[in-house]
């Protein structure tokens, strides 16, 4: 028999985590890649609390009103970091999909590129070094997150590929670049490149 929650009125810690305002740019893993320990090789040296934090995440901890911080705040980076290696599978690619095509990570702000949706991007691989960014596929740039809900969250949790990642293994949805660019004029003349130039002298 299993020791995980069975209650219906429990809600299951992934499905907490994921809800939190904040943190929409998550999807929810499936179990059973989690309880596959090859897919969790090296995490045990990163993150602190890890056995306790895996029970977290599983479930298999009773809930202790007593928790501490320090324990919460395992649970939130060994999630975050097996994160990042599911949504590099396709059955995370596929759960990630749906979120892009739903607009979950925002759209470009820029307006050639004409409310193209974007995916999260982590500048670094290595956890607490930079905050989640969006990529935009269509401009090829990397932006800020528009609403400050997002500028807390740990870009290590999504890492540095997955949008190439999912361009490989969805190509047809890899947008075509923008047609249109932004030329500077003054008076309707264009702007020459040697008028941005400072003058040092």
């Amino acid at each position: 028999m299993s020791n995980k929650m069975s209650s219906t009125d429990e809600v299951s810690w992934m499905s907490w985590f994921c809800g939190i305002r904040g943190n929409e740019f998550f999807c929810k893993i499936d179990e059973d890649y989690i309880e596959d320990k090859f897919n969790l090789i090296g995490l045990s040296e990163v993150v602190p609390n890890y056995r306790e934090a895996l029970g977290i995440i599983l479930d298999l901890e009773p809930k202790d009103e007593f928790e501490t911080d320090v324990t919460d705040q395992s649970a939130e980076m060994l999630y975050g970091l097996i994160h990042a290696r599911y949504i590099l599978t396709n059955r995370g690619i596929d759960q990630m999909l749906d979120k892009y095509k739903m607009g979950d990570f925002g759209y470009c702000p820029r307006v050639y590129c004409d409310n193209q949706p974007m995916l999260p991007l982590g500048l670094s691989d290595t956890p607490c070094e930079a905050m989640v960014k969006n990529y935009c596929p269509r401009c090829v740039d990397v932006y800020t997150p528009e609403s400050a809900r997002f500028h807390n969250t740990d870009g290590a949790y999504f890492g540095t590929g997955f949008p190439h990642m999912f361009f490989m293994v969805r190509p047809e949805y890899r947008p075509s670049p923008p047609t249109k660019q932004f030329v500077p004029r003054l008076y309707g003349f264009k702007i020459h490149s040697l008028a941005y130039q400072l003058n040092l002298k």
